[in-house]
């Protein structure tokens, strides 16, 4: 009977990774056509980090909201619409001829993608039983793989059959989206459905605001590295020559390297705990960024795997950390370490974009990557999460 329980919660696991998969690799789309949006549509820098900016500030920023409903209101509506917003517009940038349009396809796109985020991964750890380092990873790891192998895919497909295309891309998203529609279960609320926003802050954090604050704390400053690499970093090895399809190789490296190192992560936080895995993480972190930034040649690839690798596998550390301290908002706290985090990343790329202007991105880029030598005091601060963990059970 346990062994058929836990098969069929790992099965739920398994869906919502795919879920999160499918709207990321529709998301995962847009950078990487950055450098053809500037050629077709003449988009300086400045245009292009605003574009980015505006899609993190939706995907993420906004999506504390979003999980303060799904707690309030447990629905699969967050989930099916949230998803299918992605998978219909963001290949519609395809048909766009100029800045607006392209604008509009991907706010609305965006604003889907932070919409089914909260309720999702506040789904996980009803299902992942003892495992949900284990599990958070995987579901996690699942948007990072999509962001590594949608750019393969799409600028493989541009390619090949031109931007106009893309729109013939959503027929597989709407036909995957029919088999969610079937198969994922309705959320379960904590009773929060009384409470108004501040309440449900309180609700949510009470007295475990200060470890909440310095794991988001952590969690921003190793997003605003990643955002920042990852919406110009095609773009720099396109100006080195690199083709497009090239580019969008490097770019899946550096998110499935990330893949990987989360999975390896979350397995490792059940048996050794979390913060000592921040450490070595984010303490690494610098040192192989800056090899990936200056190494020449063929070796641009192994450093990749390493950058994206260090850079990327503390996320679901901060996510599941968050999630122990303050198991009431499960999905609140959750659109906090994810989608905040990742927002405060994203919304910073407009200005990292006009110092690539002024200056280069190259060496705009040198100098971020050394934020998470910073990142290491607020971890330094951060408590064992198993003391909350023992109290929550006293």
């Amino acid at each position: 009977m346990v062994n058929t329980q836990a098969k069929t919660y790992w099965k739920i696991i398994i869906a919502l990774s795919l879920v999160h998969f499918s709207g990321d690799f529709y998301s995962s789309f847009i950078n990487p056509l950055f450098p053809v949006f500037m050629d077709t549509m003449g988009l300086s820098l400045t245009q292009v980090g605003f574009l980015a900016g505006i899609s993190r500030f939706l995907m993420f920023i906004v999506q504390p909201m979003s999980g303060y409903w799904s707690d309030r209101h447990p629905s699969r509506s967050f989930l099916l619409i949230g998803l299918l917003m992605p998978i219909l517009f963001i290949p519609l940038t395809g048909m766009t001829t100029g800045f607006y349009g392209l604008l509009l396809c991907i706010v609305i796109g965006s604003t889907g993608s932070s919409l089914f985020h909260p309720p999702v991964t506040g789904m996980v750890p009803l299902y992942a039983g003892p495992k949900l380092g284990l599990a958070m990873s995987i579901y996690n790891t699942a948007g990072t793989l999509a962001f590594g192998v949608g750019p393969i895919f799409i600028t493989l497909y541009v390619a090949r059959f031109g931007l106009g295309a893309m729109p013939v891309t959503m027929i597989v998203g709407l036909l995957v989206w029919m088999y969610f529609y079937r198969v994922i279960p309705k959320p379960q609320g904590n009773d929060m459905a009384q409470y108004g926003f501040l309440e449900t802050l309180r609700q949510t954090l009470g007295s475990v605001w200060q470890p909440i604050l310095l794991i988001w704390i952590v969690m921003v400053m190793r997003s605003v590295v990643g955002q920042s690499l990852m919406t110009f970093m095609p773009v720099i090895w396109v100006q080195k020559g690199h083709s497009i399809v090239s580019a969008g190789v490097l770019f899946s490296i550096f998110t499935i390297s990330g893949t990987v190192a989360g999975i390896l992560c979350g397995h490792l936080s059940d048996r050794m705990g979390y913060k000592g895995l921040l450490w070595i993480t984010h303490g690494l972190m610098t040192p192989f960024l800056l090899m990936f930034l200056l190494v020449p040649g063929k070796w641009i690839y192994p450093a990749t795997i390493l950058a994206g690798g260090f850079n990327m596998a503390s996320l679901p550390l901060g996510v599941v950390m968050a999630q122990k301290i303050a198991p009431k908002g499960r999905s609140m706290v959750a659109s906090l370490m994810m989608g905040l985090a990742f927002g405060i990343g994203g919304v910073l790329s407009p200005i990292v974009g006009k110092l690539g202007d002024i200056f280069s991105i190259h060496t705009v880029l040198l100098i971020i990557v050394c934020i998470p030598i910073f990142s290491l005091i607020p971890i330094y601060f951060i408590p064992e999460v198993g003391n909350y963990a023992d109290q929550e059970s006293q």
